[in-house]
C-alpha cells in the first residue's frame, strides 16, 4: 500500500511528542498490512468529514485518512478529538 501525507499532516506530525510518533509508526505498519485490523478501530466519518476515514493511534490520537483507490492513501491529518473540530 502507498501512503501518501498532506501537507496538514506533515505539520501536525512534527508538533507530537516522540512517544506518539513511535505508537503511529506502529500502527502505521498494520494499517499497511490490513487498514481494517481490529487494534485501529478504523471507522467513517460523518458531516463534513463524511469522504475521510480514521483510525486510532491510542486512547487519544487519532489519523484521519481518505482511500484514493485500492493501493493509495492519503493520510490527511494526525492529533487528538480536536482534529475533528476542523469541520464544524
Amino acid at each position: 500500500m502507498k501512503i501518501y501525507f498532506s501537507s496538514r499532516f506533515a505539520r501536525s506530525y512534527k508538533k507530537l511528542s516522540l512517544k506518539v510518533k513511535e505508537a503511529a509508526a506502529k500502527k502505521e505498519k498494520i494499517f499497511r498490512k490490513n487498514p481494517f485490523d481490529a487494534q485501529l478501530k478504523t471507522h467513517k466519518l460523518k458531516g463534513g468529514l463524511k469522504k475521510f476515514w480514521s483510525f486510532s493511534i491510542d486512547d487519544r490520537y487519532r489519523i484521519i485518512f481518505r482511500f484514493q483507490d485500492k493501493e493509495t492513501v492519503l493520510f490527511y491529518s494526525i492529533g487528538d478529538h480536536s482534529i475533528y473540530k476542523l469541520w464544524d
